[in-house]
């Protein structure tokens, strides 16, 4: 911490053992060796020393979130619980199935034995039949990395959900509320009817909005009615968000492999997932309500075996098939990435070395 001494008045108070003290000519420099909480400790006791003659410049007023990200297969999870041993860290989940208990082996989720080495957050939240979205997300994400750094040590946040990894670099949702009400309402009309309500709505017009889009209509509906605006009101509020990681400094890096050896990868994945029980796991969550959540049914592994379970796919594709869709999901992955995300590092993660390695000092 740098604090600028900006009076004449000598500082009087006395700065605990751990601190060191020094003034320079108008600068002076405080350092603490006590971590987080110490850090907090002596910006208190420096702020009723010096008073408002003082300005802060303090990088710890900024934590640091080191974020982890790559396309499926890539080897994330090994890296991330590599580093955090490393580093005093706990990892924060960014993978939208996670979230859901019983998907273990179709989403690879981290095993008891990785969450013993290193805690995981946001990790096993709900049942399959319980809501999540973007909102619930980043609303637990920060509870979750708050208590880490309270704790004094360093967040992890790992995963490769595009939506909400980019919560963390920028607002993903706005602040409308949608009473259940409103959206049983929304979800009862016909296409032709929630169009017609919404242009009634919206003298002003839709915009790009595609009103042949079910799922779009109902969104933009719901919040019109919730909120009392229009979608140009709406899309303007929503602009002058921030992120709801903006009083945090992030660190990003993407982990990436050869074509050919992240398709390996995938072969041997899927087949460690048939092996250790994924057919059996599936039926299990099909008995849970699993075809209630159209997110996690349709993701891939398990939408393929569904697809086999009621007889629209042979069993010998089954691996093949997954394998398929998880190289065309990758596909997609690496578009977004370069895409959507802020300006980050990319490292080869064939070339690894070191687990220190994934974040610049």
């Amino acid at each position: 911490m740098k604090v600028v001494f900006g009076g004449r008045r000598e500082a009087k108070g006395r700065m605990g053992r751990k601190e060191n003290l020094k003034r320079r000519g108008g600068m002076i420099s405080f350092s603490s060796r006590a971590g987080a909480a110490g850090d907090r400790r002596s910006l208190r006791r420096c702020t009723v020393a010096f008073g408002e003659i003082c300005r802060f410049e303090w990088s710890a007023l900024n934590p640091v979130l080191q974020v982890l990200t790559g396309p499926t297969a890539v080897g994330k999870t090994a890296w991330a619980l590599q580093w955090a041993e490393a580093n005093n860290a706990e990892i924060v989940s960014c993978d939208s199935l996670l979230f859901y208990r019983g998907m273990e082996l179709g989403t690879a989720k981290p095993t008891p034995a990785d969450r013993a080495r290193v805690p995981h957050h946001l990790i096993d939240l709900c049942e399959l039949t319980e809501r999540m979205d973007v909102t619930d997300y980043v609303n637990k994400a920060r509870r979750a990395v708050a208590e880490i750094i309270g704790r004094g040590r360093r967040v992890l946040v790992a995963g490769g959900s595009g939506f909400y990894l980019k919560a963390f670099f920028a607002p993903v949702a706005d602040e409308v509320r949608v009473p259940e009400a409103v959206r049983t309402e929304v979800r009862n009309l016909p296409l032709g009817d929630a169009v017609a309500r919404l242009r009634a709505l919206n003298p002003a017009g839709l915009g790009a909005l595609d009103v042949a889009n079910p799922r779009r209509v109902a969104r933009a509906l719901e919040r019109c009615v919730a909120s009392g605006r229009t979608l140009v009101d709406l899309a303007s509020a929503f602009a002058r968000q921030k992120s709801s990681f903006a009083d945090y400094r992030v660190a990003l890096t993407r982990l990436d492999r050869e074509p050919e050896d992240l398709a390996r990868r995938i072969e041997a994945r899927v087949a460690a997932m048939l092996q250790e029980g994924l057919v059996e796991e599936v039926r299990r969550l099909q008995a849970a309500g699993l075809e209630q959540n159209p997110s996690a049914s349709k993701a891939i592994g398990y939408r393929e075996v569904i697809a086999m379970l009621e007889g629209k796919l042979a069993p010998a594709t089954l691996g093949e098939e997954i394998a398929r869709n998880t190289r065309a999901l990758v596909k997609k992955q690496r578009t977004w990435f370069r895409t959507q995300l802020p300006e980050h590092r990319v490292l080869a993660a064939e070339q690894m070395q070191n687990a220190a390695d994934l974040f610049s000092v």
